[in-house]
């Protein structure tokens, strides 16, 4: 799957766009189809999820790591799975989920995952720690157990990548701080979209106030079960708010109705239930000039992949008992070790 980026030079010329609207309306019927252009600039990147040799004398880590993939009965916990099997990790036949999804066997890349719920997880996680020392664990559940979750092994002293949104985020830092686990933290797993952020916040930070003056026009499409506002659009709001332009969250085009988002969107019918389309458009006080920022992602892939790569620096830090503990996408990145 791909994440398409572009940044173009008055692209749209003096056409408005309907889905584009200043108006505060966030969802409705769109009069008419508009497809996203190629541009003059284009930095496409891709991910896979195929099978990647690995040199057993590299840097990293012993590549057969044992990872315990919790939520896996979800699509984003079955995308890690493939992506961590297909990189030869050691994905363990024990996953945490909900309390209607215990008692689940999840058969996947010819593995049987018995499936737990709340009750009992302290005595179990232990357990599997015990029979696999260099154990990682992978958190993809839900908003309302980041906490608990994170309480857990942090009491066992698993090391784990946290991939799930929500939770309170101050208290989930504490608890990792308090316990000195070793963790990677990150709302956003796509590598390639993490960079496009790094390289936004690094422009906002060193060019404050250069879009002064700018008006923003901002669309995000994200599958119909996605109620809130993308995380990631947020962050890239708040780096173009730094430049300069005026720009309430609110005013942000959400689109979750499969309808409009395969005829206006463009995201193909395959890849309804999991999406995530973002357009950044910017137009001059006197609207002779414009820039736009695009990317595009369908399916799960490219956040699969990250999370092994983040799994895979995670093992490292841990192999070297590195003094640091809490780590996020970005250090990843910085480490320049991913496949």
């Amino acid at each position: 799957m791909a994440s398409l980026l572009k940044a173009s030079s008055n692209v749209f010329l003096s056409e408005k766009l309907p889905f584009l609207s200043r108006s505060k309306t966030r969802q409705g019927v769109v009069p008419k189809k508009v497809t996203f252009r190629s541009a003059p600039v284009t930095l496409s990147l891709t991910t896979s999820t195929g099978t990647v040799e690995h040199d057993p004398i590299s840097n990293s880590p012993d590549i057969a790591i044992p990872i315990m993939v919790n939520g896996c009965a979800g699509k984003m916990g079955k995308s890690v799975i493939q992506a961590a099997d297909s990189a030869g990790l050691h994905v363990v036949p024990v996953s945490f989920d909900a309390e209607k999804n215990s008692g689940q066997t999840v058969e996947l890349c010819g593995k049987k995952i018995l499936v737990h719920g709340p009750s009992d997880r302290e005595r179990i996680l232990a357990s599997v720690f015990q029979e696999y020392p260099n154990l990682i664990v992978v958190d993809y559940t839900v908003p309302a157990a980041v906490n608990d979750n994170a309480e857990l092994y942090g009491k066992v002293g698993v090391p784990f990548v946290m991939g799930t949104t929500g939770g309170d985020r101050d208290q989930l830092y504490k608890t990792v701080e308090e316990s000195k686990v070793y963790a990677v933290i990150s709302p956003q797993m796509g590598k390639q979209v993490v960079a496009f952020l790094a390289a936004m916040e690094i422009m906002a930070e060193q060019f404050p106030g250069a879009f002064s003056g700018y008006s923003l026009q901002v669309m995000e499409s994200h599958q119909a079960g996605k109620l809130d506002t993308s995380g990631t659009a947020k962050a890239i709001i708040s780096c173009f708010q730094k430049l300069g332009v005026s720009f309430d969250m609110d005013q942000v085009q959400m689109i979750r109705d499969p309808k409009q988002q395969v005829e206006m969107v463009g995201v193909p019918e395959e890849h309804l239930s999991g999406h995530a389309f973002h357009l950044y458009h910017l137009t001059s006080p006197d609207q002779t000039v414009s820039f736009e920022f695009q990317h595009n992602v369908c399916g799960r892939s490219i956040y699969a992949e990250g999370t092994v790569d983040a799994v895979l620096f995670l093992a490292k830090k841990v192999k070297l008992k590195a003094d640091k503990r809490i780590y996020n996408m970005i250090d990843v990145l910085r480490e320049g070790n991913m496949r």
